[in-house]
């Protein structure tokens, strides 16, 4: 399969540490070009990366006819606004999480896609990897029996004010950067979507963005819960509860591409973990995996499996905590 050509706007650290090294490795992908508003930055980027082409404005990319398809890592608030411009240009486009502000952004892409006919996809990394797969395999062969409850935490501590994170005016907030990810998680097990919702938001008195959420989501089988917070020690962890037995992800969103991953699997029949079955997962770097999906939908035509209808789903769950903090009261999510 010939690779597919992408270009790269903006030279984010999540796109120079890891995803664009993580493409790089891929059969099927080849990043040509990379952009900056600064071009003086492009080129240290494209220096330090190997990467042929580098552009002082996103539009110039955009213009260049060898370029096939962008990944956007840019701010929260220029996800809807350049991943339409880039779908315009007749490219494909791997838009960062969360790929808008609200659900109502989320659908203009809908729009865009459909005018245009271009793949965009938003960029959820766990759901390629081996260990949410595999979770998923037990949750649906019934080795746990009923699922019935996802729990999960996630955190990390930043209170450096020009970080992205701690800028509410473009998106930042600890819901949009993290919390967006025991949502998606939660939906990918159920397979389905929730209800209704209930949350509770803390804002940083200085950033104005939510530095600790809870929330509750009910779905038609069970509950899924989680906090998520830009403001304590470092940690992340889901836990999966069926009738029968219980799945642990060891490190269930920033997994390792250096070494393998653990779930665990315990029937309960002993406390303290001691009946749990350790499953290692091989080692795997997650935005490989979803390059190569990526290009691979591109180039043979099959179907995305996470179309932009399963984004503005996910957002609306967004919407849904933020509005039940600000009214205090649980918000339905099936009008």
């Amino acid at each position: 399969m010939e690779p597919v050509r992408f270009g790269v706007i903006s030279t984010a650290r999540i796109g120079l540490e890891k995803v664009i090294p993580a493409m790089q490795k891929s059969q099927h992908c080849r990043i040509e070009a990379i952009a900056s508003r600064d071009l003086a930055q492009a080129e240290r980027a494209a220096a330090a990366l190997g990467i042929p082409k580098a552009y002082g404005s996103y539009a110039e990319l955009l213009a260049d006819p060898a370029i096939e398809a962008v990944y956007n890592p840019l701010p929260n608030h220029l996800h809807v606004s350049l991943s339409a411009e880039a779908a315009r240009a007749g490219k494909h486009v791997l838009c960062e999480k969360p790929i808008a502000l609200d659900a109502a952004e989320a659908r203009q892409l809908v729009a865009v896609r459909d005018q245009t006919g271009v793949l965009i996809a938003e960029a959820f990394m766990v759901r390629w990897h081996p260990q949410w797969l595999r979770a998923r395999e037990l949750v649906r062969s019934g080795r746990i029996g009923e699922l019935r409850v996802v729990q999960g935490s996630f955190s990390y501590h930043n209170v450096d004010p020009a970080n992205v994170r701690n800028q509410a005016e473009i998106g930042g907030g600890g819901l949009y950067d993290i919390g967006c990810y025991p949502i998606v998680t939660s939906r990918f097990l159920f397979g389905a979507e929730p209800t209704r919702v209930v949350g509770t938001v803390e804002r940083d008195p200085s950033f104005g963005t939510d530095r600790l959420a809870t929330a509750l989501m009910e779905f038609p089988t069970g509950q899924a819960l989680f906090v998520c917070s830009t403001q304590l020690v470092p940690y992340q962890r889901m836990q999966i509860f069926g009738t029968k037995g219980r799945i642990e992800v060891e490190i269930p969103f920033n997994a390792p591409p250096d070494r393998p991953c653990r779930i665990f699997l315990d029937d309960g029949s002993q406390l303290g973990d001691a009946s749990a079955e350790v499953i290692e997962l091989d080692v795997v770097d997650h935005y490989t995996l979803q390059g190569d999906a990526f290009a691979e939908a591109i180039r043979t035509g099959q179907p995305w499996p996470y179309p932009l209808e399963d984004a503005v789903a996910n957002m609306a769950v967004i919407d849904g905590l933020f509005r039940s903090a600000k009214e205090g009261a649980w918000i339905s999510l099936t009008s």
